[in-house]
């Protein structure tokens, strides 16, 4: 298994050649440290902690100092560890978006946008009692449980906190990825509001039967390509312009009037 840490910027989309558009979710990569090795030998199992985002030494403590250091690096602000690893990682070796490939199937990992205190409706979906007519209910949970046990019984759906959960959405395809922007291009939604922090890894179930597809790209022309295709098209279909020009400038000077003192 394999996985990275990255930040979620938004969504986009996509269009293949054969004219299919795609919803993808842009994720930035910046480049993740293995500040830790676990092996069997000496903590019962084998993982790496991964580390993203520089931390200030003065807002660290001690032990991140010296933890970051046996990495020979600074102190991270997030840490997350991977286990059940596919290959062989060295203390201190960074890691970018070319981790994956494209159309690996991946599972996402993160935290969902918070919503606060709500209510039935919106927390569990439930519907709502007549507007009018002289109803008494129109918002509220429902009813609380029977007669006999006299309490409310384990698992009622009451309003509380909403949102603000660890939530992973399976089976997801990479559709494009760039090591020099350090993005990648994840199909569909993924949790968490902007700028969150989101883990990718390795699909653990994987039914999701791999698609070939083949993303439309786009090479942006700068204004001096295009001005240097325009000279280039005019100097093809007009070579004996300027030869024209400078004949006609040297016969005026040798017919231009002569100044005398």
């Amino acid at each position: 298994m394999k996985g990275i840490l990255g930040r979620k910027i938004g969504m986009t989309q996509v269009f293949t050649k054969d004219g299919k558009l795609i919803p993808v979710t842009v994720v930035e990569v910046t480049p993740n440290v293995v500040t830790q090795i676990r092996t069997v030998e000496t903590d019962g199992y084998s993982a790496i902690q991964l580390g993203v985002v520089d931390k200030k030494e003065k807002n660290a403590t001690r032990q991140e100092i010296g933890h970051a250091k046996k990495a020979n690096t600074t102190p991270k602000r997030f840490l997350k560890e991977l286990r059940n690893i596919d290959r062989e990682y060295t203390l201190g070796e960074v890691l970018s978006a070319d981790v994956f490939e494209v159309g690996e199937i991946v599972d996402v990992t993160g935290t969902s946008k918070g919503k606060g205190f709500q209510g039935v409706i919106k927390r569990h979906n439930q519907n709502r009692g007549p507007m009018g007519h002289g109803s008494h209910y129109h918002r509220g949970p429902g009813s609380m449980g029977t007669m006999l046990p006299k309490r409310v019984l384990k698992g009622k759906k009451l309003p509380g906190h909403m949102g603000n959960e660890t939530i992973t959405i399976q089976n997801l395809q990479i559709m494009e990825v760039n090591a020099n922007e350090n993005y990648i291009l994840i199909s569909g939604n993924i949790p968490g509001a902007k700028n969150s922090l989101v883990f990718i890894k390795s699909a653990i179930k994987n039914n999701r039967k791999k698609s070939d597809f083949e993303v439309i790209t786009y090479i942006e022309e700068t204004v001096v390509d295009e001005v240097e295709e325009i000279a280039t098209v005019e100097t093809v279909e007009n070579p004996v312009t300027e030869e024209v020009s400078a004949t006609e400038e040297i016969t005026d000077a040798s017919t231009a009037p002569v100044e005398e003192n």
